[in-house]
């Protein structure tokens, strides 16, 4: 059986949009309260009848979230250019060799904005 899991976190982090026009409401720093959704994804050990323990998921996600919980993403290597988009792929490129099975990594600015990352 061939399942997809997912595991929820959230973090508090400002950013600007340097690649923005002058102007624009998103160069201007500012805030959000980032939803993060982790997915994996491959075949259930009938044997267990589980996939991957969620413990194991959180586990794996909790030093990606210490690293971007209340800070100014721009600072943040890699994260010079914080879109929702960057912060996707970076986000993907710390979990992947943690957890082999992650198959998307989806980011929420808001409650109806968000990035849908799943690998190159």
């Amino acid at each position: 059986m061939r399942v997809q899991l997912s595991k929820a976190f959230t973090f508090e982090a400002a950013h600007a949009l340097p690649t923005f026009p002058e102007g624009h409401k998103c160069r201007r720093l500012h805030g959000h309260s980032f939803a993060v959704e982790v997915r994996v994804e491959g075949e259930v050990n009938e044997q267990q009848g589980y996939l991957i323990d969620y413990g194991d998921i959180k586990a794996a996600c909790a030093p990606v979230r210490a690293s971007l919980d209340h800070y100014y993403l721009n600072e943040i290597e890699g994260l010079e250019n914080p879109t929702a988009e960057n912060l996707a792929r970076w986000i993907w490129q710390r979990l992947k060799p943690r957890l082999p099975l992650l198959s998307a990594v989806c980011v929420a600015e808001t409650c109806t904005t968000g990035c849908e990352y799943r690998g190159d």
